[in-house]
């Protein structure tokens, strides 16, 4: 097994997972909240799926999906590539909400392209360049790939917890 091999993993399991958390709910489902302060479900899918297109892009060295295939007109925000959800207040939170899951999915699925295309030709020894020294150790490209990995697996398991606790019952996707 290659070494990207495990990201690629890693990112095909998120992409199970977020559309198994997303199928069939209703824009009322996407939006619930289970607390006023609490991230809803479509919250955390677009989340996951901003913070995914901004690392990966930045590592491919291209303009995100976000703003190349303008899918913030597609969610009724504007072009702020720096726009991932990171420090959102219950009032931006509520404001996203889809009308369907469909276009969660089809943003992700782009997004989750696009990084498959950037994983399948890099080698292992890219991944020790050093992209960030302002951490100790530095930050690699192969460690920048893991902390997505790990957001927005943690993210679609919270994308579940949420769907359990709206549908009133323990929910998981497998």
């Amino acid at each position: 097994m290659d070494c990207k091999d495990l990201i690629i993993d890693g990112l095909n399991r998120v992409d199970e997972d977020l559309r198994r958390a997303l199928d069939g709910l209703s824009a009322e489902q996407l939006g619930f909240r289970p607390a006023e302060t609490a991230n809803s479900v479509a919250f955390l899918a677009w989340h996951l799926t901003r913070v995914q297109d901004d690392h990966v892009s930045e590592l491919a060295g291209r303009p995100q999906a976000w703003i190349e295939d303008r899918w913030h007109e597609r969610f009724g925000k504007p072009g702020d590539m720096n726009d991932t959800g990171f420090g959102y207040g219950p009032q931006e939170v509520a404001e996203i909400r889809p009308e369907s899951p469909q276009l969660l999915v089809d943003y992700y699925a782009a997004v989750h392209a696009r990084s498959l295309a950037y994983l399948q030709p890099l080698k292992c020894e890219e991944m020790d360049r050093v992209i960030d020294r302002r951490w100790n150790p530095p930050v690699t490209v192969g460690v920048r790939l893991v902390s997505v990995v790990n957001d927005c697996s943690q993210h679609a398991g919270q994308m579940a917890y949420v769907r359990g606790l709206l549908e009133g019952k323990r929910w998981l996707p497998y």
